[in-house]
């Protein structure tokens, strides 16, 4: 069986993909049968449970957990036997060796499976261990990677607490992946330099009170010569921080400041 939703970054022919749980609808091939099976997904609880048994693949996942996945403020009576049906048509659907435990069910994907948020996460880590020793472009590679995923919505028009964490997490992925992406465009130079400005301004954007995002501007405008521009966007953090944070802007800043003034 093949799970697959659209993404050009998934690697190549794994035996099962899990791509975009986050904004556009399943599509599921079962390859075995050669038909597409999304339609027998029993409805909006059985893509609720299965997108998450799939970000909590890596640990148990007891009933009660489900259960307040299905109703989050105030079960019904009926809520053990409705979520064994729902368990039991997902299973029908995916297969028994995917959706398997009855005590604990779990998603058991194949050991080359394809996970977006999972790929997020590594593309992330990848990207900073570029960054830091000045591989540029690997980390503009990983970078991008990490910033196409995470700039999508997590199970988008749903909301739930866990939903919400989700999408903190995707959120702290694609501020610093737009920080990696302005790194490296500053570490490539020639054409790359206007990626680093166009990440600057989308960090901060995001991330209003980073003062990484303002850093790489004041740098990708210095880079293209253009030292007035970068003064601004210091003056901008600093009243910025002034006004909502009653402080200042710290070391490194300053410091790029400094030699921006020199």
């Amino acid at each position: 069986m093949q799970i697959v939703f659209q993404d050009p970054y998934a690697s190549l022919n794994p035996r099962m993909t899990v791509r975009n749980i986050l904004t556009e609808p399943f599509r599921i091939h079962d390859l075995d049968r050669g038909r597409r099976v999304e339609d027998a997904l029993p409805g909006r609880q059985g893509r609720l449970l299965f997108a998450y048994l799939a970000v909590n693949r890596t640990r148990p996942v007891e009933r009660s957990e489900l259960t307040r996945v299905l109703w989050p403020d105030d079960p019904p009576a009926t809520a053990e036997t409705t979520l064994s049906g729902v368990l039991s048509r997902l299973r029908h659907a995916l297969g028994e060796e995917v959706v398997a435990g009855r005590a604990q069910p779990r998603l058991v994907l194949p050991a080359d499976a394809w996970l977006d948020v999972e790929a997020a996460a590594a593309a992330i880590h990848r990207a900073e261990s570029a960054v830091a020793r000045g591989d540029w472009a690997s980390a503009w590679i990983s970078g991008r990677i990490a910033l196409h995923i995470s700039r999508r919505e997590f199970l988008s028009g749903v909301e739930a607490p866990w939903i919400d964490e989700r999408r903190r997490v995707l959120q702290t992925i694609k501020a610093s992946a737009l920080e990696c992406v302005g790194e490296s465009g500053l570490g490539l130079g020639g054409s790359e330099i206007s990626a680093a400005e166009r990440s600057g301004r989308a960090l901060i954007a995001c991330e209003p009170l980073r003062e990484s995002g303002y850093r790489l501007l004041m740098r990708a405008f210095e880079a293209q010569g253009n030292d007035a521009a970068a003064l601004t966007v210091y003056d901008e953090l600093r009243c910025r921080l002034r006004d909502e944070l009653g402080t200042a802007p710290g070391l490194v800043t300053q410091e790029l400041h400094k030699q921006l003034l020199g």
